[in-house]
């Protein structure tokens, strides 16, 4: 689709491509369970192109898997049932789900501090709820930590990142992480079974110099 039409107008186009079901989500599932210590799970837009460029600087040197997906929302049925996102629902922007990417990783070989400053280095953390042409809240900036040592390690490299490499005021939320959702298979590993495939032009690494 992505040679058929602009880059954009592709993503835009791209919900409707799989089930048009508002109330399951067919393809995606809820996530098994995780190792805490080993989990690193954050929002920086859309998903496809934040997947990609972790894989592609953390391959070989402790990334163990990598998944997209949901998190931080939640939909309930008039009778009060909550269900699972599915990705043309979360892409409306009411749901309170952000399109987030959730690495397992190896702490012997990079830490979670790594990750993180990593995160911050791949997208744009003030623009809230907006990377590039994408705006809602589903593409909001977030860390969801899962351990409070991961909390206080979070903060800690957002007020260094605040203070030597973002000159305007950083909006990434600091929030514990709550139920994840895979997302639909489709979505997984997006860019590399579909070269030249929408990216956000925002996700990019950025020039800063090693944080002090």
């Amino acid at each position: 689709m992505a040679g058929a039409m602009p880059n954009f107008l592709a993503r835009l186009m791209r919900p409707f491509t799989s089930s048009t079901n508002l109330s399951v989500n067919p393809e995606g599932t809820a996530a098994a369970q995780i190792i805490p210590e080993k989990t690193c799970t954050v929002a920086a837009g859309c998903f496809w192109g934040v997947e990609h460029i972790f894989r592609q600087h953390f391959q070989g040197k402790g990334l163990l898997d990598a998944k997209v997906g949901y998190i931080g929302g939640l939909i309930k049925t008039r009778d009060g049932k909550e269900i699972e996102p599915t990705y043309r629902v979360v892409c409306g922007g009411s749901t309170g789900y952000a399109e987030a990417l959730q690495v397992t990783f190896d702490p012997s070989i990079v830490t979670y501090s790594t990750l993180i400053e990593f995160f911050y280095r791949m997208h744009n953390p003030t623009t809230k709820d907006r990377q590039g042409a994408d705006q809602g809240t589903q593409y909001r900036s977030a860390i969801f930590y899962h351990t409070p040592e991961q909390e206080q390690e979070a903060k800690s490299v957002t007020e260094k990142v605040q203070k030597q490499w973002w000159k305007a005021k950083i909006t990434t939320d600091i929030v514990e992480a709550s139920r994840w959702y895979d997302a639909e298979a489709y979505h997984q590993l997006y860019l590399d079974n579909n070269p030249g495939g929408y990216q956000c032009p925002s996700h990019k690494i950025y020039d800063f110099k090693p944080l002090e």
